[in-house]
């Protein structure tokens, strides 16, 4: 499963409302796959998730749980 794919069907998993976004950017909805994709965020770019409300906790651990395993992998090569 792609990293993308993988953290939004995690975030989707939770009631909390998600948003991600990178610096000089809008938040985007962390549970649309359409709005990540708009973020432009490359491997090794910083991003903020930020949770709020029932289950953000958990939610944020998780989700930085499937960016710490996409970030731990050395970049594909380009063709």
């Amino acid at each position: 499963m792609r990293p993308m794919q993988a953290f939004v069907e995690t975030a989707c998993r939770f009631a909390c409302e998600v948003s991600v976004w990178v610096v000089d950017k809008q938040p985007v909805n962390g549970k649309s796959m359409w709005g990540l994709l708009g973020l432009g965020a490359e491997q090794g770019m910083k991003i903020v998730i930020e949770t709020t409300g029932d289950g953000a906790t958990e939610a944020l651990k998780a989700l930085a749980e499937i960016v710490e395993r996409a970030y731990d992998k050395e970049p594909e090569p380009r063709a």
